[in-house]
């Protein structure tokens, strides 16, 4: 006796379709999974076994063989319990097999029968359209996030015991179908609760003066620029950067929904989840993250913060204090926008499409060059050129802007002048993205930050007042001429804040201040 179930599996951040065959024969009772399973897949026997009794049907006593093919690929995680055990239903005929054809099962089990949510449904189902499936039985925890995914029929279950509805009709089927009338209604909704969403994160109103610095954030925003901010404690570099996504345009629906599969693959979508993730992510790792954690790793490797970060923003505050050989890892992906692991048996590739936000102190101590009142820099010279070395070059020069930021001159924001809000930051920033989408229409960027090479040159429009103070900049400053097409990146960035059509030379001037550490690192 013989039976096919489809199922999925995740490698990387997509799905792979997953083949569970089931071969009941006579035999002393035992079952093999062969087809490289890992602990997790090995350990369903004991789960399906203890779930088709308690849901009142009955585990053959006969020799059962599981394939999970194509059999050279490692199978993880436990999406395919109820695949398995519809399998050994179907194969020995306690329940109708046709109605399984060209369906996707995908789902774990536990001991009492109930079908529990998996990762990365979202991946499972969108590769399984790609293969011609059209049908979908899933827990019914993961319906929110699959119900996303159009032109798919889609079939809840919460407990094994449903699958006696299969026993003979598929018009058994129409109890456990989930309605997707109201999708449009709930994608309206979506994106209109993600702009009511921008009141959770704090306003830039809330920071005193800082004006230079506040007028880099919205540059950065606007262009999708790494930006790297230095001074001494308790100037409000963290609070400037935390506040970074509350000007940042809300995602489009390919990139929510991009964004939401590489939370799904990692599992960590909130629970209860009924939308997309319309907010560009904000990722903050700690000093003492991993390279694997941060850029991804395993032996079928997960996403990492990087990734998790794709579309958004990746801030590492006290950035000397993370390992020197855990910043080098940032070099590809801050260039490529994607994230390449290599194994024996498989390359894997992840998408890195993200703003770098960085913060860190002058010294150890904080005060070095900005001494006031009795705070006084205690740090040797070794000391701090030991800690300023753990930022290198190659990785300074990957970051657009980098700004020095000075203790505050007023507790009182009138004093210390007009200060822009979040909001009029925003419309700044959506205004300055609106001209670059029209100026880069088709050439797979959506914003300046992400333009290279004769895309860039296309675009850019310097005038020549604007092109030789560029030119004699890169020859005083002896900047690489990766930092060269930063600046011009930049700058055309700077003339779209001030709807200017050309570059001019007072947006490449400013610009060029920008790269104020790239002489003062060393």
């Amino acid at each position: 006796m013989f039976s096919l179930i489809q199922s999925a599996s995740v490698y990387g951040v997509d799905g792979k379709s997953i083949s569970v065959e089931v071969d009941i024969a006579s035999g002393l009772p035992q079952v093999n999974i062969v087809g490289l399973p890992d602990p997790a897949v090995r350990e369903s026997v004991e789960r399906v076994r203890a779930a088709l009794k308690n849901s009142g049907f009955t585990f053959p006593m006969d020799r059962i063989t599981v394939n999970l093919a194509p059999a050279d690929l490692r199978k993880e995680g436990t999406s395919f319990d109820l695949a398995i055990a519809a399998g050994i239903l179907t194969a020995s005929g306690q329940i109708n097999a046709a109605p399984f054809e060209q369906t996707l099962l995908i789902g774990e089990l536990s001991l009492n029968g109930s079908v529990r949510p998996v990762a990365g449904v979202l991946a499972m189902i969108e590769q399984a359209k790609q293969c011609g499936i059209r049908r979908v039985l899933l827990p019914l925890g993961n319906v929110p996030e699959a119900s996303w995914i159009s032109d798919v029929e889609l079939f809840a279950l919460t407990h094994l015991k449903e699958l006696d509805l299969f026993k003979k009709e598929q018009s058994g089927w129409e109890h456990i179908r989930v309605d997707r009338t109201n999708a449009s209604d709930r994608l309206s909704d979506t994106w209109h609760s993600s702009h009511e969403n921008y009141d959770e994160i704090g306003d830039y109103d809330d920071v005193i003066g800082q004006h230079q610095a506040k007028r880099a954030m919205l540059i950065a925003a606007a262009g999708k620029h790494n930006i790297l901010l230095n001074g001494p404690p308790g100037t409000g570099k963290t609070m400037m950067i935390r506040r970074l996504p509350g000007i940042l345009p809300i995602l489009n629906e390919h990139e929510a929904l991009e964004v939401t599969k590489i939370y799904s693959v990692a599992g960590k979508l909130a629970e209860g989840s009924q939308g997309l993730i319309t907010h560009p992510p904000f990722r903050a790792p700690h000093h003492t993250i991993s390279s694997g954690g941060l850029i991804g790793g395993g032996s079928i490797p997960k996403p990492g913060e990087v990734t998790l970060a794709h579309r958004g923003v990746l801030f590492l505050d006290e950035l000397p204090e993370f390992p020197r050989q855990v910043l080098e890892v940032l070099r590809q992906p801050l260039e490529d926008r994607i994230v390449t692991i290599s194994r024996s048996k498989a390359v894997f590739q992840f998408p890195a499409n993200i703003m770098l936000a960085a913060s860190f102190n002058p010294c150890p101590c904080g005060y070095y060059g900005h001494e006031y009142g009795e705070k006084r820099c205690t740090c040797s010279a070794s000391n701090i050129s030991r800690y300023r070395s753990k930022i290198s070059g190659p990785l300074l020069d990957r970051i657009d802007l980098q700004l020095e930021v000075p203790r505050p001159i007023s507790f009182d924001n009138v004093k210390a002048g007009s200060s822009l809000t979040s909001a009029q930051m925003r419309g700044k920033v959506l205004a300055a993205r609106s001209f670059q989408q029209a100026r880069t229409s088709g050439m797979g960027a959506a914003a300046n930050g992400e333009l290279s090479g004769a895309a860039l040159r296309k675009t850019v429009n310097l005038n020549r007042e604007a092109a030789s103070l560029l030119e004699n900049a890169f020859e005083a400053l002896g900047i690489s001429m990766r930092a060269y097409d930063r600046m011009l990146k930049l700058a055309r960035t700077i003339a779209d804040v001030e709807a200017s059509e050309a570059v001019e030379a007072e947006h490449v001037a400013e610009a060029i201040q920008y790269r104020r550490l790239d002489n003062h690192m060393s």
